[in-house]
């Protein structure tokens, strides 16, 4: 073979390495998936002022990309319920993700401030009052993140982090 042709083949596998990396979309579920990643720290004080907060990182894949889009009335895109009462605790909406690529499908990380609340007292104590017998409380999330199209994801369930009582 002469050298033209050889450069040629190589030229054209080259091509067709680099084009068909380019064209592989994610193979994700349309409806997303969820992942806790981490707390920024491992208790807060607690307050009715959000005097204190934590960060919590999630990761996320949604196999159609419509997060964050605001179609379908989706206001909020993370309902976060507090474990020990079961009432949502906080509600976040994504900002807008431009959809990219041919698939759409997209993939990263998210992190939300979620802000102090008060202890809750197995004896009637009111909330945020400072008893010496309950110095703390462990509190944890169940978090659930919905897309544009009405798809729920997963629940995830994050470790406890302490609640300062005092």
């Amino acid at each position: 073979m002469t050298d033209k042709i050889l450069i040629s083949i190589f030229c054209f596998l080259a091509i067709l390495m680099i084009s068909s990396g380019c064209n592989n979309s994610p193979n994700f579920d349309d409806a997303p998936q969820i992942e806790f990643i981490s707390f920024s720290k491992t208790s807060m004080s607690q307050s009715d002022l959000n005097q204190d907060s934590v960060f919590i990182t999630l990761a996320f894949q949604d196999g159609d990309g419509d997060i964050g889009t605001g179609q379908n009335g989706i206001t909020e895109n993370f309902i976060i319920t507090d474990n020990r009462t079961g009432v949502p605790y906080e509600f976040f909406k994504i900002p807008d993700i431009v959809n990219m690529g041919l698939g759409n499908g997209i993939e990263g990380e998210v992190q939300m401030k979620l802000f102090t609340t008060c202890c809750v007292f197995p004896d009637g104590t009111p909330p945020c009052f400072a008893p010496p017998q309950f110095p703390t409380n462990e509190i944890s999330f169940d978090i659930v993140m919905i897309d544009d199209s009405r798809n729920r994801s997963n629940v995830v369930t994050t470790p406890t982090i302490m609640l300062l009582c005092d």
